[in-house]
């Protein structure tokens, strides 16, 4: 006797030739659920939505495979529009037993949140920055205040407060944007060395094609009949009336948003953004001239390659940088601050410099490009410095390609004349840097554990031989933890001896701290408050008393007392230590009882994203277990984890995440039946091979904008992005590689009538851009959905679920608001497919 599982591909494949038909479901066979089912049932009143399935084959080195649900990639077929729109009329049916928890959980994030959110003014010049959201508002706004006190920066702060300042200009407000035009994304802003003008790229329709915007602040005004599209990377000159840009391609491919390694440079007013459209042009225009069109200065005709631009931090120099792949992640607003996180990988990377004094000058080549090879510069005193993992002359152990700090005079930077002036010690490796006129910050991973430190500057020139970061007397920034999560700051004054960071920890809000490089001290300027949980008022504007009193708290204040923070070493499948971290509520979390669900990422060499998140304490508070698989492919120590987790050895990463969760279970952390995991974007890739594997792993699921169709995308040439990632899941063209993808593919492998996890998938229908370095469009999330529900038991496939939003891009669209909304249907989701909803029903009427 056919199973229900057959049965229904049976009754699906009878509709082949229709569209998505809403009355399908009623045609069903009323099997509530499977005598087979090995999961608890969901109480559900209808089916899900059937989409049409189109015979189409595919065929790769000799292997055949269907695909009936290849033509959701035509985004333009209405079916797919309608298909969708019934998915989420089905997940909304499926949702409504949850409208009370939703409510519930809403007001409980929405409780946490500040009514208004304000940074402390950062000096740049004779101003002083900040960024504001409005009480009631979802985006920030940018401003800035004239600093007319010479007396100190203490005491520059407390007139900000009291309003000694003059008045408050506004450069750019994002309400006001989305007023006008219904959505907002500025994808990246410049302020011109003269303070007179900002240049900002904004993108109204969220298409992702970005206009550029000059709005001179003396007068509030833009400037007019600027008609350039597809900008992506600004960069003014000194003389402030020149700036350059870069264009994207016609075939819109992948670029990196405009920012050096130093982070000096970004703009933390955007909101969650990930860019990859790349761009092949570098041109200049003149503010106030007659003409609005560019003059080019470099074309790079490789479509393989892109090329970004930036400036020095001195403002002396415009950098170009030539890339095959890379990728930019900005975290979204979190909490009560504006913040940012920067990823990246390159395959290829070379490096172009103009003197900012000679704007009409044509960008000259530093070095030519190397495979794997990278150079990130800033200038100082007639001098480069150079953060590389180029070869160097002398036999060196480096940690499998490791970064060193080496030095150049600006007039020999293309001699290759170069010195390596700072290396690596054992267990230490080089992340990041950034420079001031009187200090080099270095970021360094010492024995697992991230840090950051100052050096003075200059750097002695006569020295013989490389040192290493002890032999400098460095100041290694005091941190609450080695934990510790800390952010750079905008940080865009060359000339300041202040650096700025925010700290933070699953078991911390987020704390500003301005760490003063000569005087060797640090001053804390304001930790994040959660109404209801610390001991403030609620309010994150800074006040005139606590920045008169700022002196005297200079403590961390953490909730390690409420609730728990561990770290564990997982043994993998073939013995590697996979860091593991573990969060719960040390009143609410019962060992071996209360649920839990497993975070994991392993792409990118992206480090997963541990900081504090307030609207995480509404699942902690419900005892629910939080835990993180820092596996690889992600970020680690130094850039062999990432390596091994990525192309031919990608395997790993799926592992790791599985032996997280079998340690979280085995070890009586989370009940077998009540272990979750979530993921987003790449991490799909990550879940859904997992759950494929082990199916009994975990009861439920949230994949976000997920990329699971790895075999068919890494196939198509015409996805402009295809090409550029087989240095990170490896190219199907050949063969050998070929077989490995299609052998963990989430799509490809979905087990037969097996019970699968619940899950809730989300995809955005507008996202032309899609997810990183891929072409992941809405197809991926769609055909996913509706290829689970045909090949799993047929009781659980009534609780897989797509939610599409239909307007937004890749991110969706809204603010903090928007983004409450978003967590409290994810959380109410995870509580009721894991049998909770009675339970917490119980709890909320006690």
């Amino acid at each position: 006797m056919a199973t229900p599982a057959i049965l229904t591909r049976k009754i699906t494949t009878f509709f082949t030739k229709l569209p998505y038909s809403p009355f399908s479901s009623h045609l069903l066979p009323h099997i509530p659920f499977s005598s087979l089912c090995k999961r608890t049932p969901l109480s559900l009143s209808s089916s899900p939505p059937i989409p049409k399935r189109v015979p189409c084959t595919l065929s790769a080195h000799g292997t055949t495979w269907q695909d009936p649900y290849h033509w959701m990639s035509n985004t333009n077929d209405p079916d797919l529009t309608n298909y969708l729109n019934h998915e989420n009329l089905y997940t909304q049916g499926f949702m409504d037993d949850t409208g009370e928890l939703q409510r519930e959980l809403l007001l409980e994030i929405k409780s946490r949140m500040p009514i208004s959110v304000s940074t402390p003014p950062e000096l740049w010049g004779p101003w002083l920055y900040y960024h504001y959201i409005p009480e009631g508002k979802e985006y920030p706004v940018l401003c800035r205040k004239f600093d007319t006190l010479k007396s100190g920066w203490m005491k520059k702060l407390v007139d900000y407060a009291g309003g000694g300042c003059k008045r408050q200009e506004v450069l750019l407000d994002g309400n006001e944007i989305a007023e006008k035009f219904g959505y907002v994304h500025v994808g990246t802003s410049r302020v011109s060395p003269d303070h007179n003008f900002i240049a900002y790229t904004l993108d109204s329709t969220g298409g992702e094609q970005f206009i550029l915007q000059i709005k001179d602040l003396r007068s509030g005004c833009i400037i007019p009949k600027l008609n350039v599209n597809g900008v992506v990377s600004l960069a003014w000159a000194k003389d402030s009336q020149t700036l350059f840009y870069t264009t994207s391609d016609e075939t819109q491919r992948p670029y990196r948003q405009s920012l050096s390694l130093s982070h000096t440079h970004t703009s933390t007013w955007s909101r969650l953004y990930l860019i990859n459209l790349m761009f092949d042009r570098v041109l200049y225009l003149r503010v106030g001239s007659d003409t609005t069109e560019g003059v080019p200065i470099f074309t790079e005709s490789d479509s393989a390659f892109c090329v970004d631009i930036s400036s020095t931090k001195d403002g002396k120099f415009i950098t170009g940088f030539l890339t095959i792949y890379m990728s930019f992640y900005k975290q979204p607003v979190r909490g009560n601050f504006i913040s940012h996180m920067v990823i990246f990988t390159i395959v290829l990377f070379q490096v172009y410099v103009l003197k900012t004094d000679y704007p009409q000058d044509q960008l000259q080549r530093v070095r030519k490009r190397v495979c794997g090879t990278q150079y990130f510069l800033e200038h100082h005193h007639d001098f480069f410095y150079i953060l590389t993992n180029a070869p160097m002359k002398v036999d060196i152990d480096l940690i499998d390609g490791g970064y060193y700090l080496a030095r150049c005079r600006s007039e020999n930077i293309q001699s290759g004349n170069w010195q390596s002036i700072i290396l690596p010690g054992q267990d230490e490796s080089f992340h990041d840097m950034d420079i001031f006129e009187g200090h080099l910050v270095l970021f360094l991973n010492r024995k697992g554990s991230s840090t950051i430190c100052s050096v003075n500057m200059p750097i002695d020139e006569n020295y013989k031989h490389p040192m290493k970061v002890d032999d400098l007397n460095p100041w290694f920034f005091p941190m609450p933890s080695s934990l510790c999560g800390i952010v750079p700051g905008t940080n865009r004054d060359f000339m300041t001896s202040v650096y700025r960071a925010v700290l933070s920890s699953p078991v911390m809000p987020d704390v500003i701290v301005d760490y003063n490089m000569t005087e060797r001290n640090f001053t804390i300027l304001h930790q994040e408050d959660v109404p209801g949980i610390t001991d403030n008022t609620g309010s994150s504007s800074l006040s005139f008393d606590s920045l008169r009193n700022i002196e005297k708290v200079q403590s961390w204040k953490d909730l390690a007392e409420t609730f728990s923070y561990e770290r564990r070493e997982v043994t993998s499948h073939d013995g590697v230590q996979v860091p593991l971290t573990i969060l719960y509520s040390r009143e609410a979390y019962r060992k071996g009882e209360s649920p839990g669900i497993l975070l994991g990422y392993g792409a990118y060499g992206e480090v997963l994203d541990e900081r504090w998140c307030a609207h995480r304490l509404s699942l902690l508070d419900r005892g629910w277990l939080v835990a993180f698989a820092d596996v690889r492919g992600g970020g680690g120590a130094n850039s062999s984890w990432h390596k091994s987790g990525a192309g031919s050895h990608k395997l790993n990463s799926i592992h790791d995440f599985v032996a997280c969760g079998n340690y979280l279970v085995n070890d009586g952390y989370v009940p077998k039946d009540q272990l979750c995991s979530m993921a987003f974007s790449a991490g799909g890739l990550l879940v859904g091979a997992a759950m494929n594997m082990y199916p009994d792993l975990f009861r439920t699921a949230i994949l976000k904008v997920p990329f699971l169709d790895v075999c068919n995308t890494l196939l198509d040439s015409s996805l402009p992005l295809t090409l550029l990632d087989h240095q990170e899941f490896g190219d199907p063209r050949v063969q050998t590689q070929f077989e490995l993808i299609h052998s963990y593919s989430p799509y490809d492998n979905i087990p037969l009538e097996v019970c699968h996890p619940s899950m809730l998938v989300t995809a955005s229908f507008q996202d032309s851009r899609q997810v990183e370095i891929l072409k992941v469009g809405v197809w991926e999330a769609a055909k996913w959905v509706a290829k689970v529900r045909e090949n799993m038991c047929s009781s659980c496939s009534r609780s897989v679920i797509l939610k599409t939003n239909m307007s937004g891009g890749h991110f969706g669209e809204g603010g903090r608001y928007s983004q409450c909304e978003e967590s409290a249907f994810e959380y109410a989701f995870l509580i009721k497919a894991t049998g909770l909803l009675e339970t917490n029903n119980q709890t909320r009427s006690l």
